[in-house]
């Protein structure tokens, strides 16, 4: 195991999946030192960033340890674990965790799925990613579920978007996993291979739980229909990862299932969605996280629309920032018109605008060179109400990846630069 210098304070790790990071953020956790986890698929600046807002001092990798020159910063009290995220500009964002916060939700997980026997957890996605590292390292350890933790490449995974469904499917037979955690473009691929090389799910299989983007009922229709257990999930960082998640017995498709027993869910006057019961302890460089409502029980507002069912069930229905309103006064969400292109097995990417137009337009990316993405549009149309369809449309020019200026690094579209790339091309009025 890396020894650490003894006057760390704050430690940053940029390495694979494997024991070696188990054991140094377990180490880390038990000294009280701060751990930063460094996604491998972050740019030098955005690494230099994190470094340098975190104040960090210690730096491990593949390569060794590394002391850094970093002056120290203020840390909010408490804080255990800063994770960060990249915003819409691509520059991360630390979010600073308390330890009392991250072990609630992994005893929540832990609660919640602790009649499905899943006694083998296969890591799949980057420790460094907080769903992975709470909801794949921290619950299953404290619920004394065995981790199996092989290197990214060998799960299929390179970079922050590029997946190999043959190698996961392999993976996942040759060490019995019952359980893992997937995002929605991962289990795409994952269902489409089942289906190319007529295979089903690997028997003994328990849990897919799958998140941090819309994952679509038809998706998950789909994969019920190969027999993988794929269950869409709802959190965010600032609630240190998981809040909401359907269950084998206990899964509405659309939803994201019923709050954990860590999580409290409301829906505010204007449709957002706030929750509480594991919160941060602040942004890294800013003031402590501030609160709507009693000490006893705060509340912090998610940015995202929904609503909550008769049956308790959470439906998430867009960011509160990327509210369309068109010509017409119409409120659209447009995630919620993308869940339904990519739904269509032609569309692997959307994204739909519109603001003050009278009809939406979208910047589609097929799943294979010539997909009928008309027959995409019209199929997502018929299912939409006037306001929300697609009047104009037209192919990406390129991949929605980091590596394109497309996406941030953690893969989420850039909707400016699509944008300011298709404007003309979105021009040219096609309708399906």
């Amino acid at each position: 195991m890396t020894r650490l210098p003894r006057d760390t304070r704050v430690l940053a790790t940029l390495l694979d999946n494997g024991p070696d990071f188990i054991a140094l953020d377990e180490a880390a956790a038990e000294a009280g030192i701060v751990h930063v986890p460094l996604p491998l698929f972050f740019t030098p600046a955005q690494r230099l960033h994190a470094l340098q807002a975190a104040g960090v001092d210690t730096l491990v990798t593949a390569e060794g340890v590394e002391r850094l020159p970093f002056a120290p910063v203020p840390l909010p009290a408490g804080t255990s674990k800063i994770t960060f995220t990249s915003g819409t500009t691509g520059t991360p964002k630390g979010v600073c965790l308390g330890a009392d916060a991250m072990r609630a939700v992994a005893d929540g997980l832990a609660t919640a799925t602790a009649g499905l026997g899943i006694a083998r957890h296969l890591n799949v996605l980057p420790f460094a990613v907080l769903l992975e590292n709470i909801a794949g390292v921290l619950a299953p350890r404290r619920q004394g579920v065995e981790v199996v933790s092989p290197s990214l490449a060998d799960v299929g995974l390179t970079g922050s978007s590029a997946f190999d469904p043959a190698r996961l499917h392999a993976a996942v037979l040759q060490h019995r996993a019952d359980s893992l955690i997937l995002l929605p473009q991962m289990l795409r691929a994952w269902v489409a291979y089942l289906g190319a090389t007529g295979q089903r799910a690997p028997a003994g299989l328990k849990l897919v739980a799958v998140g941090g983007a819309p994952v679509g009922a038809a998706l998950l229709q789909a994969a019920h229909a190969k027999g993988l257990p794929a269950m869409e999930g709802y959190g965010l960082s600032e609630a240190a990862s998981v809040q909401t998640l359907n269950l084998p017995g206990d899964c509405r498709p659309g939803s994201v299932g019923r709050p954990l027993p860590h999580a409290q869910v409301r829906v505010a006057a204007d449709g957002e969605l706030w929750v509480a019961g594991s919160l941060f302890k602040g942004y890294l460089g800013g003031a402590a996280a501030a609160m709507d409502g009693a000490p006893s029980s705060p509340w912090w507002p998610t940015g995202d629309l929904g609503r909550i069912d008769a049956d308790g069930h959470v439906h998430v229905e867009g960011r509160k920032t990327h509210l369309i309103i068109t010509a017409f006064g119409r409120n659209v969400s447009p995630e919620w018109v993308e869940t339904r292109l990519r739904s269509h097995p032609a569309v692997a990417q959307a994204v739909v605008f519109g603001e003050g137009q009278v009809m939406l337009s979208a910047v589609l990316w097929p799943t294979v060179a010539g997909g009928d993405l008309a027959a995409a549009v019209e199929s997502a149309n018929a299912d939409l109400p006037d306001y929300a369809r697609i009047g104009n449309w037209t192919v990406a020019r390129a991949a929605f990846e980091p590596a394109t200026g497309m996406a941030t690094a953690n893969g989420r579209p850039q909707r400016a630069a699509i944008h300011a790339l298709h404007a003309t091309d979105l021009q040219t009025n096609r309708r399906p």
